[in-house]
């Protein structure tokens, strides 16, 4: 029953079926489906597809910003749920964006929502954001270790996150910074051609690698990477 609801829910998302997507988010929910499944099996499935297309070029702007629309409408309902934490002790402080030339932000918004409710205090910048000003938040950051959570959707907006690398390093700051990325061209190998420091298959996991990096919570690194395998599974 779950995956004929995510994938109703992909396609939905992908055709940029706005009240659609609603109605059907409401569903899964009253059905107790779990709000994270729902996102990152159902919706996010469908931001993948139209990411694929657009890059096709079979889809243009127009689409993308209806889809990623549909899907916020129906984030709406799911953020209260996701953002349920413990109250635990804050473990860090996180900077949140989305790649330059890139305007794909639900990957990275979940990301940023499941960090928010377990204990990190993350600041979001939004789409679209240049190099130059992720440098110059992480500058200003007083914290003594920073978690820099980049996300990018396409090919060729994740190119620049090596350019990132380089500024930051640039800047003399990379001590403090621990830099996670994410997004569908992402992997481990670019992470460690890059320079950077780690990578999550989904949300889930996005929180154990940055308890990994933060924290130096060995189990959590261990629990992170299986997770990531079943994700690709």
């Amino acid at each position: 029953m779950a995956d004929k609801i995510f994938a109703e829910l992909a396609e939905l998302v992908n055709t940029q079926n706005l009240a659609g997507t609603v109605e059907k988010t409401k569903e899964a929910m009253e059905k107790g489906i779990p709000a994270l499944d729902i996102v990152q099996n159902g919706l996010a499935e469908g931001m993948k597809i139209v990411g694929d297309r657009f890059e096709d070029g079979e889809i243009f702007l127009p689409q993308i910003m209806m889809s990623a629309k549909a899907m916020n409408e129906a984030m709406v309902l799911l953020t209260p749920e996701l953002e349920k934490g413990d109250g635990s002790e804050s473990k860090g402080y996180a900077i949140s964006f989305v790649q330059e030339g890139d305007i794909h932000d639900i990957g990275n918004r979940l990301v940023s929502t499941m960090l928010g409710a377990n204990g990190y205090d993350v600041k979001t910048l939004g789409v679209d954001v240049p190099n130059e000003k992720v440098v110059d938040e992480l500058t200003a950051a007083k914290q003594d270790k920073v978690l820099l959570v980049g996300s990018a959707l396409m090919t060729t907006s994740m190119l620049s996150q090596k350019d990132l690398m380089i500024a930051i390093n640039e800047a003399g700051i990379r001590d403090k910074v621990k830099c996670m990325f994410g997004g569908a061209p992402v992997s481990q190998s670019w992470i460690d051609e890059i320079g950077a420091d780690g990578t999550a298959e989904n949300a889930a996991a996005a929180v154990l690698v940055a308890d990994k990096l933060m924290v130096g919570d060995k189990a959590a690194a261990k629990e992170g990477a299986k997770v990531g395998q079943k994700a690709k599974a």
